[in-house]
């Protein structure tokens, strides 16, 4: 838990801050959404060591202290970043690799049983709202207020209601 956290502070600061010294560290300790990543840590390192009672109550002071709802059982990899933690809501199907960043009103929710699966390094603007069954590769922006209903491919931005691809890599596409 405690690398997780170390690790998800770093990233933060080298997010924010521009690199991931201790008094850059220190300094976004006191940001917006930090607590609510160190609230989610917690409580899943309650859930997976059988300490049920206190993962819960963890659980629960998140909405409450930071206004992020994040199911006990989503799984990130090292390096969450959440910029901003008011209106944030993720299922507890959710399963995202490395480096997933997000802003605030962001909802990662489940459909019909089925909840999406992020890959590394993604982006989700304030918002943007990710449904369902759907994969979300590597190297992702999501734009603000974007509604992701399928797949996204690796290196893609999109945006939109729904959203749509503008861009892969360095090459902008036309949805003509």
């Amino acid at each position: 838990m405690f690398d997780l956290i170390r690790e998800d502070l770093r990233a933060k600061a080298r997010y924010s801050c521009g690199g991931d010294s201790l008094k850059q560290v220190l300094r976004v300790l006191g940001w917006d959404g930090t607590f609510a990543t160190m609230f989610y840590r917690a409580s899943q390192f309650c859930y997976r060591n059988h300490l049920g009672l206190i993962g819960a109550i963890l659980n629960q002071l998140n909405p409450i202290l930071t206004h992020a709802v994040i199911g006990r059982r989503a799984e990130f990899g090292p390096g969450l970043i959440i910029l901003h933690s008011i209106g944030l809501v993720v299922n507890t199907g959710v399963r995202a690799g490395t480096h997933c960043t997000m802003e605030n009103g962001v909802t990662i929710g489940a459909e019909k049983g089925r909840a999406p699966v992020l890959g590394n390094h993604v982006y989700i603007g304030s918002g943007a709202r990710i449904i369902g069954g759907v994969t979300v590769g590597n190297n992702v922006r999501i734009g603000a207020n974007a509604v992701v209903v399928k797949d996204v491919p690796d290196n893609a931005t999109v945006v939109g209601v729904p959203a749509r691809i503008v861009r892969i890599g360095n090459q902008k596409i036309t949805n003509d």
